[in-house]
């Protein structure tokens, strides 16, 4: 067994534990903070829960930070994101604070700090043979895709570095991503994709 199995195996999920059990402990003023904010500008539900696809695409209850209203049409139904999206909202994204609560989803093991991002249930269905081996590993905080373009770049791109990523995980390519994840953060690059308040939807890569 070479020492890239090695750390995939035997090493990456204990780190996972131990960087989240930290990151909470360290955070906890910053979550409450957040929850509190959330909860005056944007009302409850403090946390948006939403089912995802994780390792060989097992569905979880993936927890963020809310960030858009539910404000509706005269039909019932819910306005464009980015009639939703209030200016505090585009703040927790651009700094990535709606994504706090998913240190809870890295300790109980539905994802890892490190990975493809979890994305909608409704796309595994549209995925190629190829983008499918982007749950051969649990989804994570941030990935290779996060810190190359993250919404500014295609799908397809995006999944070309996921896949890329589960063939090549190691201990020092995880430690680069999370150093250029903070970075990335830092100066608030690529939040949205191109002429949209978010990432339009994935309809299926076109051969």
């Amino acid at each position: 067994m070479n020492s890239t199995n090695i750390y995939a195996k035997y090493i990456k999920r204990p780190m996972d534990i131990i960087l989240s059990l930290m990151a909470i402990i360290g955070l906890a003023p910053v979550l409450l903070l957040v929850a509190v904010l959330v909860r005056k500008k944007l009302g409850k539900p403090v946390i948006f829960t939403q089912e995802r696809p994780g390792l060989h695409e097992k569905i979880f209850k993936l927890y963020k930070f809310r960030s858009m209203t539910d404000e509706r049409d005269e039909k019932g139904e819910l306005l464009p994101d980015e009639v939703r999206l209030t200016s505090f909202g585009k703040f927790l994204r651009s700094t990535s604070l709606d994504e706090l609560p998913e240190l809870f989803n890295i300790l109980k093991g539905d994802m890892s700090v490190v990975g493809p991002r979890p994305l909608l249930v409704k796309y595994l269905p549209l995925y190629n043979e190829i983008q499918k081996h982007r749950h051969d590993v649990r989804p994570g905080l941030s990935g290779l895709a996060q810190i190359n373009g993250r919404n500014a770049i295609t799908w397809e791109k995006k999944f070309e570095y996921d896949v890329e990523y589960t063939k090549n995980i190691s201990f020092l390519g995880d430690w680069k991503i999370i150093f250029f994840t903070f970075k990335k953060a830092f100066f608030k690059e690529g939040i949205s994709a191109e002429n949209s308040a978010t990432m339009p939807e994935f309809e299926g890569t076109v051969v």
